[in-house]
């Protein structure tokens, strides 16, 4: 039979590919990974059903069987997190797939990837590229899962997760004043998300007015008499964590308002020569609060009488 030119270019390219080195062909599709034995953690707790680190997690939502999200309700069981582990249940002396504590310890992305399997929608969708996750910062270094109640999600608790990284923080919270943190009133997940923001610094709104104004909604206005600096940012005259100032404030008035009002007329007065404290004709406005003798609502107010008096 006659063949066409099409014909005979396809017999062609097709014993030129067969020709081709094995290397130099497309690869074959990598073997399928194992698959989860089913109710796998009844194998685990024929060795670990004695192990008082292991079996809290069946009071956990880990092990709610009616819930077929959780690893117990969808059969994996603890194959879930720790990977098709049957070479670690024939021979003990091997470690399971993937490891999250210990001398064997799997690597930072392998373990977090476990956990990102169901937990990266709502607060945790920001954790990549987050300063967190850059950091190598593994899930379990802040999580406890084998526990009844994960400390860093109880509130008394939680701040000694965070402290044991950031400790400037854990400093200033022992300060004269500070956030009720260590009194178990405010958290760090209060103002923070540790998984990930979009805002500065982690917080969990765009801004730091915004993530304070969640408490301090008094603060937010609009009135008449606005402080422009209250209205730029809150951390112009406030340190959040601790302050050896009254009302965490980076420095006592007037001194903290001549930072900025520091021109002419009174706002100069307080600091110039013998009206320091201590001489004899110490200006006026220096006794007590200083500036906020006068000017009591200094986030704004909404007096007639004029920018920031009291009410």
């Amino acid at each position: 039979m006659k063949q066409t030119f099409a014909q005979t270019l396809l017999l062609g390219i097709a014993l030129t590919l067969g020709a081709l080195p094995a290397a130099a062909q497309a690869p074959q599709p990598a073997a399928s990974p194992p698959a989860f034995a089913p109710n796998a953690e009844r194998t685990c707790l024929t060795c670990h059903g004695v192990d008082a680190k292991v079996t809290p997690i069946l009071q956990t939502p880990h092990a709610v069987k009616g819930d077929r999200h959780s690893p117990f309700g969808s059969g994996q069981g603890c194959e879930a997190c720790h990977g098709p582990s049957a070479d670690h249940a024939a021979l003990r002396a091997k470690s399971p797939m993937i490891v999250f504590k210990g001398p064997n310890i799997s690597p930072v992305a392998v373990r977090n990837e476990q956990c990102l399997n169901c937990h990266q929608a709502g607060l945790r969708m920001n954790w990549q590229g987050s300063q967190h996750a850059t950091n190598d910062v593994a899930c379990t270094n802040c999580h406890t899962l084998h526990v009844v109640k994960d400390p860093v999600l109880v509130k008394f608790t939680q701040p000694a997760k965070c402290f044991t990284c950031h400790a400037e923080q854990r400093s200033d919270s022992f300060k004269f004043s500070h956030h009720p943190i260590r009194e178990g009133k405010v958290v760090c997940s209060d103002c923070h998300n540790p998984h990930g923001s979009p805002g500065p610094k982690l917080l969990k709104e765009f801004t730091v007015n915004e993530t304070c104004y969640n408490c301090h909604a008094e603060k937010r206005g609009p009135l008449l008499w606005e402080h422009e600096p209250v209205r730029e940012n809150c951390l112009t005259c406030h340190t959040p964590h601790g302050s050896t100032q009254a009302r965490l404030l980076v420095q006592r008035p007037p001194y903290l308002c001549q930072e900025c009002h520091a021109n002419s007329s009174h706002q100069s007065i307080p600091l110039a020569g013998q009206s320091l404290p201590g001489q004899i004709n110490a200006n006026v406005r220096l006794m007590a609060r200083g500036c906020v003798n006068c000017h009591s609502q200094i986030h704004g107010s909404n007096s007639p009488n004029g920018t920031f008096f009291t009410r």
